[in-house]
């Protein structure tokens, strides 16, 4: 199954869905597509969608998913991670009105440049992307929470 999120952003990012549309149109993706549209709107007869569901939800088809294809929010990607998921990230751009900046784009560029993931850029095409995701394997994510909290309970004792 493929697990396909969006986010909560407020703004349409049916750019992404176009990709993934036109793959199962020519048959490169033939996996269960489950969506988190969020915010956009999309129709789709193969793929399933809905708008927003629990927490415990998104992570039981998280768990159950053999690839997540999201936007470049950090929350996804991070989730993604701790299932040990492979992960194709694909940002939302500025000038498309899919968000306010391209914050998105150094937040790919960071996770794929340290192993990750696999990054779906502008000029990128998503049949070859879903080809390398067969055999990438990502880097194992360790959480640095442990060491971010002892920082600041130091600095705070110190200060």
């Amino acid at each position: 199954m493929i697990l396909v999120t969006l986010g909560t952003q407020d703004k349409d990012f049916s750019r992404l869905l176009d990709l993934i549309q036109h793959q199962i149109d020519i048959g490169n993706i033939k996996d269960r597509v489950v969506v988190q549209v969020g915010n956009t709107k999309y129709q789709s007869r193969e793929m399933e969608m809905f708008d927003l569901i629990s927490m415990e939800e998104l992570e039981n088809l998280t768990k159950e998913a053999d690839l997540i294809i999201t936007h470049g929010g950090v929350g996804s990607i991070i989730s993604g991670l701790k299932n040990n998921k492979k992960i194709i990230a694909c940002p939302r751009l500025k000038k498309y009105k899919e968000h306010t900046n391209n914050h998105q784009l150094q937040i790919i560029n960071k996770f794929e440049k340290e192993g990750y993931i696999l990054s779906l850029m502008e000029d990128d095409k998503l049949e070859d992307v879903l080809k390398k995701a067969k055999t990438f394997k990502p880097k194992r994510f360790r959480s640095n929470t442990k060491n971010m909290i002892k920082i600041i309970k130091d600095y705070i004792d110190n200060n």
